[in-house]
């Protein structure tokens, strides 16, 4: 299936994002399933109501843009989740100050798994306040950083 870019079918929805009151964190082609999954959040979390808004929004202006070139294809909205990876930079200062989990490509400073307080990152180096004091991990050697759930 032929599609056009991500970035394309984002920056043409961010209008829609902005009169639901939400922020598209990701987007994703799913080929085999011939679907396209648009994630979204807001301040407080994202309920299933608000995906079905947005969803509703969205569908016929899609349809207009032709992002598959006129094949057939699934459109769904989704929370991006608890524990969605942080992307951006804008994920990273959202986050300031809580509990994260980092997840390496092999092991750095003592282990692959590390959680602490998320300190900074400036685009280069991820940076906690762990058990064993400050530690910065590149960004590149980070297989996952996200937001540490306990239960």
């Amino acid at each position: 299936m032929r599609v056009k870019p991500l970035t394309e079918v984002v920056e043409f929805l961010q209008p829609f994002a902005a009169e639901v009151g939400v922020e598209i964190v990701d987007a994703a082609w799913n080929m085999r399933d011939r679907s396209l999954t648009i994630y979204i959040d807001r301040e407080g979390g994202i309920d299933i109501l608000t995906c079905e808004k947005f969803h509703r929004l969205i569908d016929a202006p899609l349809d207009e843009l032709d992002p598959t070139f006129g094949e057939a294809y699934t459109l769904n909205c989704s929370s991006p989740g608890l524990d969605r990876p942080f992307k951006t930079q804008r994920d990273f200062d959202r986050h300031l100050g809580e509990r994260v989990e980092v997840h390496l490509y092999a092991p750095l400073e003592g282990g692959k798994y590390h959680e602490g307080l998320l300190r900074a990152f400036d685009g280069s180096f991820v940076t906690i306040e762990s058990e064993k004091g400050e530690l910065s991990f590149p960004f590149e050697k980070c297989a996952k950083v996200c937001l540490c759930i306990e239960i």
